[in-house]
C-alpha cells in the first residue's frame, strides 16, 4: 500500500476537509484557513458554517462530499456513536475518501473504536490518526493545543505542519494511544479541578482573601496552569465554558468503563476519577451540563451548605 506522505503538505498543493464546528472545532479550523489553506466543511447546522464560509471555506452537504474534496479530514464531533457515524457508516468519510487520503479524529473517543477506524481505514489503502486535544477553547483560538496522536508514525510526522498551527502534537504510538493518553490527560484534569474547588471553598470558610489564596499558592508546588485558568473565574463565578461539562462526563465514563470491562491486566483502580465523576455529574443533574468546568466549585459549594450562588454567567 502507498503512503501520503511522499508529497509535503502545503497551502497551494493540500486540500483540507473538517467537520465539526463547535466550540473547539470552529477556531481550529479557522487557524486552517487563516494559514492559507482551503477547507470544505460539514455542519449539522449549516448556520454554525456562516463564520468560516466567510473566510472562504466551501460547505459541503455530507461527510462523503468533505472527503471527496480533500485530502486530509479532521473530525472533532461530540461522542463515541458521532465518530464511528461520520467516518464509518453510509455517506461518511470512508467511502468519500481517496486512495492514500487521510482521516483525523481529534475528538475524545474510546482507544478501541479509534483502533477498529484505523483497520477499517487501512483495508481502504487509506489512513486513520487519533488526536484528541486538551487546551479548552483559548488553545483553540491561539493555537497553544496539546495534541496526542496515535497511528503510523510516518503520516503523524507528515501531519506536523497542521498540527504546528493548532498546538504541539505528541506522538503516542499506534492506534488509539492517542486516545488512552487524552483519558489519562482528563482524569489528571478532572481530578485537579477537585482540589482547586476544594481548596477555594476550605479557604472560603476560613475567612481568607481568596485572590490573595491564588497568589500565595500558585508559585508553589500546588499552582498549575489549571489554576492560572480557572481559578479567578471560579472566584468570580465566570462559568462561561471553554469546554462542556457533559464531555468531561464522557471522558471520565470511557476511562472508568475500559477499567470495569476489559480483562486487560495493564489496567488500574481509578476512585479520583470515580469520585471526579460522581461530582460532575451531580452538575449535569443540576442542569448545568453546558457550563464551564470550572461551575464544579457550584457542587463543593452544596455540598457545604452554601447556595448563595450567582447564575447571572449562564
Amino acid at each position: 500500500m502507498g503512503t501520503p506522505y511522499p508529497n509535503p503538505i502545503t497551502p497551494s498543493q493540500t486540500r483540507i476537509g473538517w467537520i465539526g464546528i463547535g466550540l473547539m472545532g470552529a477556531p481550529m479550523a479557522s487557524r486552517l484557513i487563516s494559514a492559507g489553506y482551503s477547507l470544505t466543511i460539514y455542519a449539522r447546522t449549516p448556520s454554525k458554517a456562516l463564520s468560516l464560509q466567510s473566510q472562504g471555506a466551501l460547505l459541503a452537504q455530507s461527510p462523503f462530499e468533505v472527503a471527496q474534496r480533500s485530502d486530509v479530514v479532521f473530525t472533532i464531533v461530540g461522542h463515541p456513536p458521532d465518530v464511528r457515524q461520520v467516518i464509518l457508516e453510509a455517506n461518511g468519510i470512508l467511502s468519500g475518501l481517496n486512495p492514500n487520503g487521510v482521516t483525523v479524529d481529534m475528538t475524545t473517543n474510546l482507544p478501541a473504536s479509534a483502533r477498529e477506524i484505523s483497520s477499517a481505514v487501512r483495508a481502504k489503502d487509506c489512513w486513520a490518526v487519533d488526536a484528541p486535544v486538551s487546551g479548552a477553547d483559548v488553545g483553540a483560538r491561539e493555537g497553544k493545543l496539546g495534541i496526542f496522536a496515535g497511528g503510523d508514525a510516518g503520516v503523524v510526522e507528515w501531519l506536523t505542519p497542521l498540527f504546528d498551527i493548532m498546538g504541539k502534537v505528541t506522538y503516542m504510538g499506534e492506534a488509539g494511544c492517542g486516545q488512552s493518553c487524552k483519558i489519562a490527560n482528563n482524569i489528571v484534569g478532572g481530578v485537579s479541578f477537585v482540589g482547586l474547588s476544594e481548596g477555594l471553598v476550605f479557604a472560603e470558610r476560613a475567612g481568607l482573601d481568596l485572590k490573595q489564596f491564588l497568589e500565595a499558592v500558585r508559585g508553589g508546588a500546588a499552582g498549575s496552569t489549571l489554576m492560572e485558568l480557572f481559578g479567578e473565574k471560579m472566584i468570580e463565578r465566570d462559568f462561561r465554558p471553554g469546554g462542556f461539562v457533559e464531555y468531561i462526563v464522557k471522558d471520565l465514563g470511557m476511562g472508568l468503563n475500559i477499567v470495569e470491562e476489559t480483562n486487560d491486566e495493564r489496567v488500574v483502580v481509578l476512585p479520583g476519577a470515580a469520585l471526579c465523576k460522581q461530582l460532575f455529574t451531580g452538575m449535569v443533574a443540576n442542569g448545568d451540563a453546558k457550563l464551564g468546568l470550572q461551575g464544579l466549585i457550584t457542587v463543593i459549594q452544596r455540598l457545604n451548605g452554601i447556595s448563595e450562588i450567582d447564575n447571572s454567567t449562564r
